[in-house]
């Protein structure tokens, strides 16, 4: 009961924050241009910073080989969430220009926004090393896998005709900055505290201006416009239940091999798997000429019912 009601505070503080985000937006006090500069602050500069400096301070080089079987198994939900939503568009015969977003909601989750503060406020700091296990899988599955069914899902594209794919999206700035803060680990290159301090501060404005970024984007879409239909209900059986039971069944088979996991990493990675949807999702399906009402409308709707599997699935990794 008692963690129970330590998830809901958890998840109040979030939802506070992310209200705050939603009330500023809706009562016209941020501009159009606000979303758009959060977004690269976050993205580009805060994040990072965050990143780099907090494996620096989480991880050392035994700890990080320790972090293989936790790819392992996070590579193994991926490949099962593609497979499940694949066999589902078939078998629910999901039309053209909604099979992308249906698959991607299945497999990819918003990690940066919602996943990474969420984990914060949950877990603390010692879980971002974690974290970074399951942003690193979910980062190439969106830009290697996902992007393709949603390019092959465009109705306006004939069948067989090829698209260019820009590799650079598959190293987004905060990958970026895991890659660099594992060389400065691997090679034992020494950071000045001065250097560490100023960029733990940058990198303290990610988890406030992302749950607030949260709150922009759903004040945007508004709430009005969320609906239910066939298609939306499997979108989201596939993100919130699928997917934590695929990642679920993971371990529990890593278990039973021998291969155990600290309960806080299996608890991030089974958290991760349970986020919303993908907030570029819409952007990504309006640039293949899909259902861009459909990918709005999951990316809403998972937004906020977030807020309520949340605890749940919190009782269920206290039960593991």
């Amino acid at each position: 009961m008692a963690a129970f009601i330590t998830s809901l505070q958890s998840v109040a503080e979030i939802v506070i924050v992310i209200a705050l985000g939603y009330w500023l937006r809706s009562s016209k006090r941020l501009d159009d241009s606000f979303k758009g500069n959060i977004s690269f602050i976050i993205m580009n500069i805060a994040l990072p910073a965050s990143i780099f400096v907090s494996v620096l301070k989480y991880l050392t080089r035994d700890k990080l080989a320790s972090l293989s079987g936790g790819l392992i198994f996070a590579f193994g939900s991926f490949a099962c969430s593609y497979l499940l939503a694949w066999l589902l568009t078939k078998a629910l015969h999901i039309r053209q220009g909604r099979r992308g977003t249906f698959i991607n909601m299945f497999a990819n989750a918003n990690t940066i926004f919602i996943g990474l503060p969420l984990n914060l406020a949950l877990f603390g700091s010692k879980s971002l090393p974690y974290f970074l296990v399951y942003y690193v899988m979910n980062t190439i599955s969106t830009w290697a896998i996902g992007v393709f069914f949603i390019s092959n899902d465009d109705p306006t594209v004939k069948k067989g005709t090829k698209k260019d794919f820009n590799w650079r999206k598959l190293l987004p700035a905060p990958l970026v900055g895991f890659l660099v803060s594992l060389v400065f680990l691997l090679l034992a290159i020494p950071v000045p505290d001065w250097i560490t301090k100023t960029l733990d501060m940058v990198g303290g404005i990610v988890t406030p201006m992302s749950l607030i970024y949260i709150g922009i984007i759903l004040a945007d879409a508004g709430l009005k416009s969320i609906r239910f239909d066939r298609d939306t209900v499997w979108a989201l059986l596939g993100r919130f239940i699928f997917a934590p039971a695929l990642m679920i069944v993971m371990i529990l088979i890593g278990k039973s091999m021998g291969n155990t996991m600290p309960a806080i990493e299996s608890s991030t990675l089974i958290i991760q798997a349970g986020a919303p949807g993908l907030a570029v999702l819409p952007i990504l399906v309006g640039q293949a000429h899909g259902d861009v009402e459909y990918a709005t409308n999951l990316v809403t709707t998972s937004t906020v019912l977030f807020v309520i599997v949340v605890p749940i699935l919190m009782q269920v990794v206290n039960f593991l």
